[in-house]
Order: structure tokens, then C-alpha cells, then sequence
């Protein structure tokens, strides 16, 4: 028999906002994280806008010696994983730490180390000359070795790597190793920092970006008729996961229970979904099913819907393929609108989105739907441009990766 898995702590560093509290306050307000770019000179750029971080300073957070060390990505993961440890009350005298673990996804790791290194080399004259600390920052399972050492967690410690579903699929480890026994306590989640120009051109080489230049908070628009790409984001997203009784024996606050999870994949091509929807469908199909629950029972999807042509409506067409008519009696809704795509942390994100839709009972709202896209059903709650209170019991996230990665969790409230 399966170990019951709770989640008790949450850490989030977003586009719109640098705590979980701040983060919900502006979702639910509808607050768009989208502005012109600052890290970096993008006036040559097809796209000049992003969702960065506002107001943020990692020295506010992490001593200046130690950020010498560290790559963004994984500044971002030690400042998020340190929300959610004082969240979850956890007393590290009074655990096992051998049973407390850090399992961490990042789609790309540390981008701007490997920019700023490399470009160093070529203007030099040939000479290797690179830091010692080049490969430590740049190696995406660093983060989960920095909160693991910050925190002598001694239990399971690596990374998860699948594009954009990395955060998801960390969380759905973590609720394996504990659910089979094999782990107490895991901090998850996953960070990303791609927003440079390595990032931006890329993802512009692959025409997947908005160009939305003379008004960003308007680019993010999943399901909109006029969306014309997804807003790159950055940023970090921590959960708790921890057994049922473990959590009980503490006396922790318990926010939801994971009650199912599932993973597919396209086996269809490197960037685009599958036309039919395939690998979504199934996904879903297999984390309701684990669940134990009838499509009836979902209350609201916190779907992928990044604001790209394809990806939108293959998506909702594998919801209305799984849920049928029940897909009438739920809300979906895309908070990428709001917080742009962070790619391997827009899994950690999300669920804390999903999560808090359920200790809320309140759907965050999909903002700039203003045309519905024909090809989608009009019928559907996409909770646009404002947020619905609602009882929530069951919320589904998904999320999908370039690779064909499918990737989704049910939380459900405790019972």
C-alpha cells in the first residue's frame, strides 16, 4: 500500500511576485509580469519584452561570496526552497535527515554562465582561461546539491531535465520516493534564469516567442484569437512534499494532498505537440485514473497553455476528448498569461497556483482572452480576464516539454 502524500510548505519567486503571498495577490488581480527586457540590451532582438523578476536583488537574499558560486538559476532555487522549508515550520533538529530529500528540475541549468564564460575564451587569445567555478554553476543538478548541502538533506538529491515539464517531474518523483516509502520529506520544485541573449534569440531562431514589442502585458494570450507566441519568463518554484504521517506527527500545516500523477510521452517531434493532442490526453488519463476519481470530480485544470498557435488548441481538444460533456462543468485557466512561461520552474509555479485554487476556493483568471480563436469551443469556463470563486476539491496541471515530455498532477483537498 502506497504512503498518503501531503504538501506543507510552499516558495515562489515570480514575474509577479517575490513571495507566495505576493504571487497569488497579483495573479488573482490579473497582474501581467511582461515589460521590456532589462538584464541585457535587446533593441536588436526580434522580441524586447519578458517576465523578469521586479525589484529583485540575490544580495538581498544570498551573502555576496557565496553568489560567486552560483549561477541565477540556482540563486533563484536556494532563495524559493528557503520559503517553502520556513513555510512547512520544519524543524531540522527534530527530523531524520537522512529521509529528507531535494529532487529539483531546470530546463536549461545556468545559461548565462556558459554565455559569459564562453564569450570570455573567444575574445581572449586562445588561452583556456576559465573559472573554477564554470561547470559547478553551469550544471542544472547543482541546485539541488546547493539546497541539499545549505540543509544536510541526506536523502534522495538530483535533478530532473525535460524542457518544460522539469518542475513537474521533479514533484512527481518526490511523491514517488515518499508514496513507496523510500523518503520522508522532499523539497522540490525547479528554477530557471534563460532570460539573456542566448534565451531570447533561441527561442526567436525557433519563432516561438512573442514580438509583441509595443505592448507587452498584452503578448501573453493563451486561446485569444491573436496570440502569436509564448512570453519568456524567470523565476522559482518550491514545494514540501511529505509523507501523510510524518506531516500529521509534526503537526505541520497540510495544504492539499497529491492524489495522482502521470507522464507520457508524444513520440511525435522535438518542438511541436502531437495534432491530435495525443500525449495530453493520455497523461491526463493516467493521473485521474491513479487518483481514483471520476472526470466529474475535477473542479479546474491549470492548464500548459503557453499562447502558441498549435499548443493551445491541442490541448483543449485532449481535455474535451477526456472529460466530455463534464468539460462544461469545470474552469480552465492559463496563468502563463499573467507570469509568462518559465519554462523548467513553470511546473512548480503552476501547482502552486493549483494548490492555493483549492485553499482558496478562487480560480486565477486567463487575462487578454479578448477574441476566443474560432477553433476552440466557445462553450468551455476559460475564467477569462477575471479570477471566479469557486469550491475547488480536485485541480488538475499540466504541463509539456519540447522532447514530447507530458507531465501532470491532481491535487486534491485533504480529506
Amino acid at each position: 500500500m502506497l504512503n498518503r502524500v501531503v504538501v506543507t510548505g510552499l516558495g515562489a519567486l515570480t514575474p509577479v511576485g517575490l513571495n507566495v503571498n505576493d504571487f497569488w495577490k497579483n495573479i488573482i488581480a490579473g497582474k501581467s509580469g511582461a515589460a521590456n527586457i532589462t538584464s541585457f540590451n535587446a533593441e536588436k532582438f526580434k522580441t524586447q519584452f519578458a517576465c523578469e523578476l521586479k525589484n529583485f536583488d540575490a544580495k538581498e537574499f544570498i551573502d555576496r561570496k557565496e553568489l560567486r558560486k552560483l549561477d541565477l538559476f540556482s540563486a533563484y532555487a536556494l532563495i524559493a526552497s528557503d520559503q517553502a522549508i520556513k513555510d512547512s515550520k520544519l524543524d531540522l533538529d527534530n527530523v531524520n535527515l537522512d529521509e529528507c530529500g531535494v529532487i529539483w528540475g531546470s530546463g536549461i541549468g545556468g545559461l548565462k554562465t556558459m554565455i559569459d564564460e564562453i564569450g570570455t575564451f573567444y575574445e581572449g587569445d586562445g588561452h583556456p582561461r576559465f573559472s573554477p567555478f564554470f561547470i559547478p554553476r553551469m550544471i542544472s543538478d547543482i541546485a539541488a546539491g546547493h539546497i541539499s548541502i545549505k540543509h544536510s538533506f541526506k536523502g534522495p538529491n538530483f535533478a530532473t531535465v525535460s524542457a518544460c515539464a522539469s518542475a513537474t517531474h521533479s514533484i512527481i518523483d518526490a511523491y514517488n520516493y515518499i508514496a513507496m516509502g523510500n523518503a520522508s520529506l522532499i523539497v522540490c520544485g525547479g528554477s530557471e534564469a534563460s532570460i539573456n541573449e542566448a534565451g531570447v534569440g533561441g527561442f526567436n531562431a525557433l519563432r516561438a516567442l512573442s514580438t509583441r514589442n509595443k505592448n507587452p502585458q498584452k503578448a501573453s494570450r493563451p486561446f485569444d484569437v491573436d496570440r502569436d507566441g509564448f512570453v519568456l519568463g524567470e523565476g522559482a518554484g518550491a514545494l514540501i512534499l511529505e509523507d501523510y504521517s510524518h506531516a500529521v506527527s509534526r503537526g505541520a500545516k497540510i495544504y492539499c494532498e497529491v492524489k495522482g500523477t502521470g507522464v507520457s510521452a508524444d513520440a511525435y517531434h522535438l518542438t511541436a505537440p502531437h495534432p491530435e493532442g495525443d500525449g495530453a490526453y493520455r497523461v491526463m488519463r493516467k493521473t485521474i485514473n491513479q487518483a481514483k476519481i471520476n472526470c466529474t470530480e475535477v473542479d479546474y485544470i491549470n492548464v500548459h497553455g503557453t499562447s502558441t498557435q498549435l499548443g493551445d488548441i491541442t490541448e483543449i481538444n485532449a481535455i474535451k476528448r477526456l472529460f466530455g460533456d463534464s468539460v462544461y462543468n469545470l474552469n480552465i485557466s492559463s496563468t502563463k498569461s499573467m507570469t509568462g512561461h518559465l519554462l523548467g520552474a513553470a511546473g512548480a509555479i503552476e501547482s502552486i497556483a493549483t494548490i492555493l485554487s483549492i485553499t482558496n476556493n478562487c480560480i486565477p483568471p486567463t487575462i487578454n482572452l479578448e477574441n476566443l480563436d474560432p477553433k476552440l469551443d466557445p462553450k468551455i469556463n476559460y475564467t477569462a480576464n477575471k479570477f471566479q470563486n469557486k469550491i475547488v476539491k480536485n485541480a488538475l496541471c499540466n504541463t509539456f516539454g519540447f522532447g514530447g515530455h507530458n507531465a501532470s498532477i491532481l491535487f486534491s483537498e485533504i480529506d
